[in-house]
């Protein structure tokens, strides 16, 4: 196996969980990562904020005028007293108000890969809140939280990681992004052992359901086996990988629904995002022609 020249990447909520094993990973590599989060990081900011996110940003560009990997980690559990509308504010906007903002760094790399945290919460826990969803994928924040504010936050949770999923399958052919080199894909893990799992399982209401859905591996995963995922995403070896959503849930998903994954199927959020699909194909034909 080749070994890939250092690169810079990003990670956010790199404190701990998923984005602190994924930025281990990336630095035992040899790569440099600048971190963002609440404190404790490289780029300290609050993604729950327009005006966080701007920061997010500019503290990055400060760093480095070209970035080859973005990871937003950060995130909000959907637990009892929570608020729903954070969830949806950190969770969606914040990832990709990231993203957005470094494109041109992205697009400066000469190949560049995104991977976004979706979860399998979006298959496997039933009755989720798919208005907050459709709001989400039309960039409108207000809405999106007022669909939030009306039900518990364990309904919130997936339907910003099913936005970000779709996100993914309908920004990842667009000129702007792959056009430009740039790769989005996602991974959509299940029951991992951080410290969210842990909140989860003291939750008064919802522990009961941190480990209710199967493995066929019969254990949680670790926070190490989903950053090894990412860093294939990242890497070169993945370079044929545009706009999946890789289940990384030691088999959950397999076991509730051997046929295919049941809230992935085209529904009326994702009859919004094919739609547009005519636009883009001719986009990317006029952008071939140039060449």
């Amino acid at each position: 196996m080749s070994v890939e020249p250092p690169k810079t990447y990003v990670v956010t909520g790199a404190a701990s969980g998923i984005g602190a094993a994924t930025t281990a990973y990336l630095r035992e590599a040899g790569h440099l990562v600048i971190t963002v989060d609440l404190a404790e990081a490289d780029v300290v900011a609050d993604l729950s904020t327009g005006a966080g996110r701007a920061a997010a940003v500019a503290g990055v560009q400060d760093l480095t005028r070209v970035v080859h990997g973005v990871v937003p980690c950060a995130g909000v559990a959907g637990l009892t007293g929570v608020d729903p509308q954070l969830v949806v504010s950190v969770n969606y906007f914040g990832s990709v108000a990231l993203v957005r903002g470094l494109r041109a760094e992205l697009a400066a790399a000469g190949g560049a890969s995104v991977v976004l945290l979706a979860s399998n919460s979006i298959t496997a826990q039933p009755g989720w809140r798919t208005e907050v969803t459709t709001a989400c994928l039309r960039d409108d924040e207000t809405a999106a939280r007022a669909e939030a504010a009306s039900v518990d936050a364990v309904m919130v949770y997936p339907a910003t990681k099913a936005a970000l999923a779709y996100w993914v399958r309908r920004e990842c052919v667009k000129a702007e992004w792959v056009g430009a080199g740039i790769r989005l894909n996602a991974v959509a893990p299940g029951l991992i052992a951080t410290p969210m799992t842990d909140q989860l399982r003291a939750d008064p209401q919802l522990g009961v359901f941190a480990d209710a859905y199967p493995s066929a591996l019969g254990r949680p995963g670790l926070p190490e086996e989903v950053a090894a995922t990412i860093g294939f995403l990242l890497s070169d070896a993945s370079s044929l990988v545009v706009g999946s959503v890789l289940f990384v849930d030691g088999g959950t998903d397999a076991l509730l629904h051997p046929l295919k994954p049941e809230g992935m199927q085209v529904n009326p959020i994702a009859l919004g995002v094919l739609n547009s699909m005519a636009g883009v194909a001719t986009k990317l034909s006029a952008l071939r022609r140039k060449r």
